[in-house]
């Protein structure tokens, strides 16, 4: 099947008008990512004076996409990357042929993801109903925190989870939005487009926590959509001290990965047409109407063009320890059963 569909994404390329750009979106249309692009793409093409088509090559966790650009397509100069926030988890602690250093950024919106929680429970205090998923790692270490408090082993972090969690597996997007309208998980969690449709329509549902924006200097700002529930303060309000150790930075790598990396354009070094694709963003990103449609989808976030997603990319790579790696690959798999790999070679450089 993933060869079918390799080879009907390549046959589409092909087929395009030599003049068109292919954005390639590592998942089925209807997702996240793909419906993002498809609204990005309409506006770029706006400033870019030529059509771009989309093709979409999915596959587990959405990585045969982001494989396949690697390995085979990103040595055309018409061919750009889409990626997100589970490409930036699974480069982190899977077996991916793909690698943002060698890379030149287009561009990528800064974005956050945000908690939710049924109304008038105090989820901080334990009784944790949530739906597992490697998605959801970043949201895991930080409701261990906010339950567990400061000053833990890996070990202890692990057993306050265990004790205080109901990690849930097996639901699909649609089944985890109903259960949780239904009062089954009383905790829930999406990216800014999809929680202004699924979870602030819900009269039942409230903000729990938010991860913060990633900064240049890699601290974390408060969230200008959602003010005042950044994890960082949160923690603080209830133990009376800043999140800080080992623990701590294990989740603030992955956070920073998936969040920093979720809506991002790329395309291979040298790429004769980057200054033009990202000069195109830079003015759909300045223009009013096209931000508006934009940000309607999503909230306002910053964009991130060129030289300032480089170096966004670089900040994020700087938070890259055996440490924190060890630690991530160590709550993952004896608290939340996700298989994962310690890839030590990425903390050493």
């Amino acid at each position: 099947m993933r060869k079918l569909l390799l080879g009907v994404a390549f046959a589409m390329i092909a087929s395009v008008a030599q003049a068109d750009f292919t954005m390639i979106v590592p998942q089925k249309p209807g997702g996240g990512t793909s419906v993002w692009a498809e609204i990005v793409a309409k506006e770029l093409e706006k400033y870019l004076g030529e059509k771009i088509n989309i093709t979409h090559i999915p596959g587990a966790r959405d990585i045969p996409g982001f494989d396949t650009w690697h390995n085979e397509m990103r040595n055309d100069d018409k061919v750009i990357m889409v990626s997100h926030g589970g490409n930036g988890v699974s480069f982190l602690q899977e077996n991916v042929a793909y690698d943002y250093r060698q890379y030149e950024s287009i561009g990528l919106m800064n974005l956050n993801i945000i908690a939710g929680k049924q109304i008038g429970v105090d989820l901080d205090y334990g009784g944790i109903r949530f739906a597992a998923g490697s998605g959801m790692v970043p949201e895991a270490f930080a409701m261990t925190m906010l339950v567990c408090g400061p000053d833990k082993t890996i070990d202890e972090y692990v057993q306050c989870f265990k004790e205080n969690v109901t990690w849930v597996s097996g639901m699909s997007g649609s089944e985890r939005r109903l259960a949780f309208r239904r009062g089954e998980l009383n905790g829930t969690r999406e990216n800014p487009a999809a929680y202004k449709k699924h979870v602030e329509q819900d009269e039942n549902a409230e903000i729990w926590f938010h991860h913060g924006i990633l900064q240049a200097d890699g601290t974390h700002a408060d969230d200008p959509n959602y003010p005042g529930y950044q994890f960082e303060e949160l923690f603080f309000k209830r133990w009376g001290s800043r999140p800080s150790g080992a623990f701590y930075d294990a989740y603030k790598l992955v956070k920073s990965f998936r969040d920093g990396m979720q809506k991002a354009l790329w395309v291979n070094k040298d790429n004769p047409n980057a200054k033009k694709l990202q000069d195109a963003l830079t003015d759909m990103s300045n223009n009013p109407q096209s931000r508006s449609i934009i940000e309607k989808k999503v909230g306002k976030y910053e964009w991130k063009i060129g030289a300032d997603g480089n170096a966004h990319r670089d900040t994020l790579m700087t938070l890259v320890t055996v440490e924190a790696l060890e630690d991530l690959v160590y709550f993952n798999t004896n608290a939340l059963g996700l298989k994962s790999l310690f890839k030590v070679e990425l903390g050493l450089k």
